[in-house]
C-alpha cells in the first residue's frame, strides 16, 4: 500500500469503460476483411495502447492493404458501436465516490479521442467529475510520450511524482513513466494476456479488480 496520492490519472478504454473486448472484436473483423487477419494475442501485442491512426500505420508496413479513408471509416463503425453498448468497469463508480470522498481529484488521459469519451463518459453524465479529459491525439502528442499525463497532473494541481496513473496496457506505462508518475496496472483478464505481460515486463504492480484499488491507494 502507498501512501494516498495527490491525484489519479485514469486512461479511458479498459479502465474506466469496459469497451476494449468489443472494439478489438470490431478491429479483428474490420481488418480480417481487408485481408488482414490478426489474433487477439497479435492485435493486443503488437497493436494496441496508441491510437486507431497507429493501428493503420502498423498494419500497412506489415503488408495490409488498407484503403485510404479506413481510419475515418473505423472510427464511425466504433463510434456507432460504443454509442450502442459500452459498459462500465465494475467498481469504477464506487472508487469515483471514494476518491471523492477523500477529497482526492481525478483526472483521464486517453489516447482515445474527444468524441470517443463524450460518447463512453460524457452520455452516462460522468465528465463533470473529472478534474480534465484529456486527449493525447487532441493535443498532437499521444502515448507513448509523457505529456498527456503530465497535463493531466498539472489540471488537477498535483506534482506529476505525487499522482498515480491506473493503466492497462504498457503503452501508457510507458508515458506514465517517462512523465515520472508511479503507475499501478489494471489487468481484469489475469496476468498471462499480453497488456498483463507487457506491464509486468516493465515492473508496473498489476491488480485484477477495481474493488482492489481503494486499498493500493491508501484510502
Amino acid at each position: 500500500m502507498m501512501p494516498a496520492p495527490a491525484a489519479v490519472i485514469f486512461d479511458c478504454d479498459g479502465v474506466i469503460v469496459d469497451s476494449e473486448g468489443p472494439t478489438f472484436d470490431l478491429m479483428i473483423a474490420d481488418l480480417a476483411d481487408h485481408g488482414f487477419p490478426l489474433t487477439l494475442e497479435e492485435l493486443e501485442r503488437d497493436y494496441i495502447g496508441g491510437t486507431v491512426e497507429e493501428v493503420a500505420r502498423r498494419a500497412i508496413a506489415k503488408g495490409a492493404k488498407l484503403p485510404a479513408d479506413w481510419v475515418a471509416v473505423f472510427y464511425e463503425k466504433m463510434y456507432a458501436m460504443l454509442a450502442n453498448d459500452a459498459p462500465l468497469i465494475p467498481g469504477i463508480i464506487d472508487l469515483f465516490d471514494r476518491l471523492d470522498a477523500a477529497g482526492i481529484p481525478y483526472a483521464v488521459g486517453s489516447n482515445g479521442t474527444p468524441e470517443k469519451m463524450q460518447i463512453t463518459l460524457g452520455r452516462r453524465g460522468l465528465l463533470p467529475r473529472f478534474r480534465a479529459t484529456l486527449s493525447g491525439q487532441a493535443i498532437g502528442k499521444p502515448k507513448p510520450a509523457p505529456d498527456l499525463y503530465l497535463a493531466c497532473a498539472k489540471a488537477c494541481g498535483a506534482a506529476p511524482e505525487n499522482c498515480v496513473v491506473i493503466e492497462d496496457s504498457p503503452t501508457g506505462a510507458r508515458a506514465a513513466i517517462a512523465a515520472g508518475i508511479p503507475c499501478l496496472g489494471f489487468a481484469a483478464h489475469g496476468q498471462n494476456t499480453a497488456p498483463a505481460k507487457g506491464l509486468k515486463a516493465l515492473n508496473i504492480p498489476l491488480f485484477h479488480r477495481m474493488q482492489d484499488l481503494p486499498a493500493l491507494l491508501g484510502l
